[in-house]
């Protein structure tokens, strides 16, 4: 793909947006970044996108600004429907993502980790295992560090394990994983996507450019998942917490075990006790990175070894202390609320959980049965906490925090040796915070000065 001397526009100036706009311009594109932002909000990059020659527009698009590009590269963070961008795929336009524009100069095998929830968790962990068993390894995507920033260091030896949104794969044209996973498919993102159909079809993407040489790596009992079967020509393995499986792994007993190929002898792999990790969810996690982990190459007990030492992930159910008995956990990351319920069922009872944030079109309802049978209080805190609060009303004690400190607080003054405290917010973090990360180092830094 030769861009020298090609006007690239690239659309939202986030760390993805800003990877890309630098590696273009080293590639001798004409690059142009516009953000609907103003100039203040991201006055620290602008110097260094001016020194690389790099225009720069803010405080909105110019259609005329759109108009006049070769390629135009979207950031994940952006909609598809936004009008600008609306209108130039109408007149034909390429527009691609920075998923779709690394994947065309990255070089190794892509191995793509997808799902509503445990999807970095399961890339984190893929990527320990395989750089464990002594395989060139380079980890990134959604994840944090974008993918456009793992193309100079690949090789054609390389394992470049992706954490991949439905953002990012609603525009790929050419993106090709030689092993792709889908963990789950539950609802979420429905105010960008929509409707939950639309969500479903952004994530099936992942196995478009797939060929019957690669592999697809399938949830036995996630219907949404399983409906993407249909639509692959890789090779499917399937994971399952609950029933043996003629292709792919499977928890047998108290063990995890793996099928390599349709009637082949099972390959015990490890204990389910010696996964570090809390919930069921998490066992599937492991199952999914045993997939992966086998169909590179990796040897059973390398995996064994690998799994039995990894920690959780930064706000991903971290445990953060006890303190009078109280334990109080972090999972930050749980933005939805499926990974809500993940989240309270891995705790038997006795939970005080904060719960709200950005309202994404979710049905707060779904958890009423868990949090009665688990959940002492629940306290609300951002814009969604009304809506939480009419949906949840009469189904468990709840409490009107607002902010995350005061529902911190009011959760240990509340709290009795043996409970939980448990920030799994079912919301994004837009409204008080910058991002997940933000709200949960906050949770962590407010527990930690308990006292």
């Amino acid at each position: 793909m030769d861009l020298k001397n090609k006007r690239v526009l690239v659309v939202g100036l986030g760390k993805s947006g800003l990877s890309a706009a630098m590696f273009l311009r080293k590639l001798g594109a004409r690059v142009t970044v516009s953000d609907a932002r103003s100039a203040v909000a991201f006055a620290k990059e602008i110097p260094a996108l001016l020194d690389a020659g790099i225009m720069v527009e803010s405080g909105g698009h110019g259609l005329l600004t759109f108009r006049r590009q070769d390629l135009i590269v979207v950031s994940p963070g952006v909609p598809m429907d936004t009008p600008e961008v609306r209108q130039v795929i109408g007149y034909g336009m390429d527009v691609i993502g920075e998923l779709e524009l690394a994947s065309r100069f990255l070089q190794g095998q892509v191995i793509a980790i997808t799902g509503s929830n445990g999807k970095t968790t399961t890339t984190t962990l893929v990527g320990k295992i395989l750089s464990d068993g002594g395989l060139p390894t380079q980890v990134g995507g959604n994840i944090g560090l974008p993918v456009i920033d793992l193309v100079a260091g690949s090789t054609p030896e390389t394992k470049n394990v992706l954490e991949v949104s439905s953002f990012q794969l609603e525009t790929v044209v050419e993106f090709h994983p030689q092993i792709a996973v889908v963990l789950n498919i539950t609802p979420d993102h429905l105010d960008r996507h929509g409707s939950f159909e639309a969500y479903a079809g952004a994530k099936a993407r992942i196995t478009e450019r797939q060929t019957a040489e690669d592999f697809l790596i399938l949830n036995a009992e996630d219907k949404p998942a399983q409906m993407i079967a249909a639509k692959t020509k890789a090779q499917i393995y399937w994971f399952s917490l609950r029933r043996p499986i003629k292709q792919g792994a499977f928890v047998h007993g108290e063990s995890i075990v793996f099928v390599p190929r349709e009637g082949a002898k099972a390959e015990p792999v490890m204990p389910v006790r010696e996964i570090g990790l809390k919930g069921s969810h998490n066992v599937e996690n492991v199952l999914a990175a045993v997939c992966v982990a086998r169909l590179a190459g990796v040897a059973p007990e390398k995996i064994r070894g690998s799994v039995a030492s990894f920690k959780a992930v930064e706000h991903r159910l971290e445990f953060v202390r006890v303190l009078n008995g109280v334990e109080y956990f972090n999972d930050s990351k749980a933005t939805n609320v499926d990974a809500t319920m993940k989240a309270v069922a891995s705790f038997p009872r006795g939970i005080h959980l904060i719960l709200g944030g950005k309202d994404k079109d979710s049905d707060y309802a779904e958890l009423a049965s868990l949090l009665k049978e688990r959940v002492k209080a629940v306290y609300t805190i951002g814009s969604a906490a009304e809506k939480i609060e009419q949906q949840l009303s009469g189904v468990v004690k709840m409490v009107g925090a607002g902010t995350i400190n005061i529902a911190v607080r009011e959760a240990q003054k509340a709290a009795v040796p043996g409970d939980v405290v448990l920030l799994a917010p079912a919301c994004s973090s837009f409204d008080q915070f910058e991002n997940y990360e933000h709200r949960g180092r906050t949770f962590r830094q407010i527990v930690n000065e308990l006292s």
